[in-house]
């Protein structure tokens, strides 16, 4: 299965250059059932980073792109009277798929942005008092403007702390740059790729991150960044979901980097991505900001 994740990331570095370590850090999310948001500026391939992914993992995708007038049923679908049949019949919206591309998310109202928490946390929507699946795997991801930019919304803490991490793609280096401005090769990469991995083999690997150890001590080392971080005067303080998820995100960074128990280093390279969005600041952070107040949490618990 190892080699199925290093194929992975080997063929999505063809389309996305020079981003390997935020591509070990999508899958990771991915492959720990969460969900990603992604914060950057316009223009820097956060579109093409999704659809990279969609193809590898073999998944259903749809694209969503958020406006201030977009309607929740835009999103989930929406009941339509049929004459002939004399009967409702439900036209699912774009939700209705396995990945799903939330384009400029903070642009959205929001009670739009509200309409995903179901979909997000219990991988299912309500519509006219059905209850309907989704499907299998679903994972989200959704990309964010600064918070600093004209016409976005700050998303609240509630639906923050639905997303698993959140990463920044950032701007490429020079020759990478250099090779995306003057020919187009990522855009054809992007177009034949071939899936790598499929929902059968997803399974199979989530079986085997489960079953990555996590030791006790481990375990106190988590819950004590926890407790240090709701003792920062600077922040509000980790909850409970989020100490879940640094656990399982760092079982998975163990696994891809093909080992079957986790070290204290695995919870410290998730760490920044799985907090920093939680710590909720009481004053406007910028990313780099958020990430360094996670980082001295880091130094500032001791590990054995």
């Amino acid at each position: 299965m190892n080699n199925l994740i290093n194929k992975f990331i080997e063929d999505a570095q063809t389309s996305v250059l020079g981003k390997k370590q935020e591509l070990k850090l999508a899958l990771c999310c991915f492959l720990s059932e969460g969900h990603l948001l992604i914060e950057d500026v316009p223009g820097v391939g956060k579109t093409t980073f999704a659809k990279t992914m969609a193809r590898l993992l073999d998944l259903s995708f749809s694209r969503i792109q958020f406006t201030n007038d977009l309607m929740p049923s835009d999103l989930l679908g929406v009941q339509i009277y049929d004459q002939k049949e004399s009967k409702f019949t439900l036209i699912t919206g774009p939700i209705f798929h396995q990945f799903i591309l939330a384009d400029e998310l903070n642009r959205g109202t929001p009670k739009t942005q509200s309409a995903l928490l179901e979909a997000m946390e219990e991988k299912q929507v309500t519509l006219d008092g059905k209850t309907l699946p989704l499907q299998e795997p679903f994972f989200v991801v959704a990309t964010q403007n600064p918070r600093s930019q004209v016409g976005t919304h700050h998303l609240p803490e509630s639906q923050l702390d639905r997303f698993m991490m959140k990463i920044k793609i950032g701007y490429p280096e020079t020759a990478f740059e250099k090779k995306l401005i003057s020919e187009n090769s990522h855009q054809t990469n992007l177009h034949s790729l071939r899936p790598v991995l499929n929902p059968a083999s997803i399974v199979e690997i989530r079986k085997q991150i489960d079953k990555v150890i996590f030791s006790d001590k481990l375990l106190d080392y988590v819950l004590a960044l926890l407790e240090n971080s709701r003792s920062n005067n600077n922040f509000q303080g980790l909850s409970p979901r989020a100490g879940r998820d640094i656990v399982k995100a760092a079982k998975t960074w163990a696994f891809i980097e093909g080992r079957e128990y986790t070290l204290p280093d695995d919870v410290q390279a998730v760490l920044p991505y799985v907090a920093s969005h939680r710590l909720a600041p009481f004053q406007n952070h910028s990313f780099e900001d958020d990430l360094e107040l996670t980082r001295s949490l880091i130094k500032q618990t001791h590990v054995d």
